[in-house]
């Protein structure tokens, strides 16, 4: 896909001088407070639009419609029904795909290259994914050693399930969440991401014109203090599914144990990035740079731990800070565009600490710090590189979630084994050589929920995806998504006369 023009589409800013209300029993309402929040441009600082702030009574609201259209006409709807809605709000996904694509934009940060040919076209993918899957969740049959019964099993929907999305990929993470749990029979409450809530409240729109049942869906846009933590303690909410950082996660975890509810956590990341000597550089490094720059950094996965083999580690580090001077970083509408703002005050500041807590321990930063006047005006992070860091250092054991690269050298693989999984996470990891039987055994033995060898940042909707340690509970995408929404229920049937 390509943008046809820099310019806004007439449908966002119609969209944007709309006032933004929250979706509960197929209705757009105001909260319950009459209370509102501002979204901001991060590239420009300026307020898109006031959004209704939901609160616990919203939730409630949100929660009773949810149960109300589980019991009623969506668990009367076939598993091809299902399906084919799910199907049907893909086209519409698609249909809108510039539209969407701008919101995310605005609202994120992100660069319009990646919100159109990223983003929107994976949420479609993802959408369609799991439309295939609504007929195909099947029960089995159990050879049971018991004469005269019969026993089989079926998959049945949790529930109602609360949804909490991040703001850094907000209208995909939707997707990843919303798809598996309405091909599974849920129905759901969706809390957006307080710094990112517009393409959520558009896809709302988009999930009521292609025909699903008034509270199959209901989005709460809020804080996570007074719309967040209801939802979790909610009595009536049969499971969480959260995405965020692994201090949140905890939280979480914490207070759904008060009602013993399910949960499925996609959590935070160090990942290590390993370039071994006889790696193809000519990928390796442009790898490299994706896999820390991507997203401005903003990524879980994020390979923001660079662990290059001692005989090219100059090297590596010389073309990799060339290469990164060079990305384009700007207002995220131009098509041009290579890195967009971070999502907010509050991540640009974090990330500023982490750089300045980075050159006190004693790392080099070695990148150069461009003066550009047009970057004053949102919270922009340029492309930074470390070097001289150790494996102690705060840059290298928290996460950072921005554009900053923890560069480490290392000779032995073995220690540089146990280096890479010297971190309370395990969520994902690159390995980047020629030689096979390296690849394998890196990929064996290092502790993370994904490997991607000489490539990163690869996802499809078939592939799960999800971390070890601290990195999260449960796998989202492929068929593994499945367990995180049904429940088995053990049948006996007597066969004597």
């Amino acid at each position: 896909m390509q943008l046809a023009s820099p310019s806004l589409h007439p449908n966002v800013e119609k969209f944007l001088k709309e006032p933004k209300k929250m979706l509960i029993n197929g209705q757009w309402v105001e909260s319950a407070s009459g209370k509102t929040f501002e979204t901001v441009n991060p590239a420009t600082k300026e307020v898109l639009c006031q959004v209704a702030e939901g609160d616990a009574e919203d939730i409630n609201r949100a929660v009773k419609a949810a149960r109300e259209a589980l019991n009623g006409s969506w668990s009367k709807m076939t598993p091809s029904q299902r399906g084919q809605l799910l199907y049907r709000l893909a086209d519409l996904i698609e249909q809108n795909a510039e539209e969407l694509a701008q919101l995310e934009t605005l609202d994120n940060g992100k660069p319009i290259r990646e919100t159109l040919n990223a983003d929107v076209p994976l949420t479609v993918d993802h959408f369609r994914y799991y439309a295939g899957w609504a007929t195909k969740i099947y029960g089995q049959t159990i050879p049971v050693s018991v004469p005269n019964y019969f026993n089989y099993t079926k998959r049945e929907p949790v529930g109602v399930v609360g949804q909490i999305i991040p703001w850094n990929f907000p209208l995909l993470m939707a997707a990843w969440k919303l798809g598996a749990a309405l091909a599974c029979g849920n129905t759901v409450v969706l809390k957006p991401a307080e710094q990112t809530p517009l393409t959520a409240l558009r896809l709302g729109e988009l999930i009521m014109e292609a025909g699903f049942p008034e509270g199959v869906v209901n989005i709460v846009p809020g804080f996570g203090e007074t719309a967040g933590q209801p939802l979790v303690e909610h009595p009536d909410v049969d499971k969480i599914a959260f995405t965020g950082s692994t201090e949140v996660g905890r939280l979480i975890m914490q207070k759904a144990a008060g009602t013993l509810k399910k949960i499925s956590l996609e959590l935070g990341g160090k990942s290590p990035n390993i370039i071994l000597p006889d790696a193809d550089m000519s990928r390796a490094i442009p790898g490299a740079l994706t896999g820390i720059f991507f997203n401005q950094g903003q990524v879980c996965c994020a390979g923001s731990r660079l662990f290059v083999h001692k005989k090219v580690y100059d090297n590596v580090l010389s073309d990799m800070v060339s290469h990164a001077q060079k990305i384009k970083v700007g207002n995220g509408l131009s098509p041009d565009t290579e890195m967009g703002p971070l999502v907010s005050a509050e991540q640009f500041n974090r990330v500023i600490d982490y750089i300045d807590i980075g050159q006190r321990e004693g790392a080099r930063m070695i990148t150069a710090v461009r003066e550009e006047e047009a970057l004053k005006q949102g919270y922009f992070v340029q492309p930074t590189v470390f070097s001289d860091v150790t494996d102690d250092m705060t840059i290298a054991q928290e996460e950072i979630f921005g554009p900053v690269l923890a560069a480490l050298p290392f000779e032995d693989i073995d220690d540089l084994v146990e280096r890479a999984n010297r971190t309370i996470y395990g969520l994902a990891a690159g390995v980047w050589t020629q030689n096979i039987t390296n690849a394998h055994k890196l990929a064996d033995r290092i502790k993370a929920g994904t490997i991607w060898v000489n490539c990163y940042n690869v996802f499809d909707a078939a592939s799960p995806f999800g971390g070890y340690k601290q990195s999260g509970i449960g796998r989202e995408m492929g068929s593994y998504a499945l367990e995180l929404y049904t429940q088995v229920k053990s049948v006996w049937v007597n066969l004597r006369g």
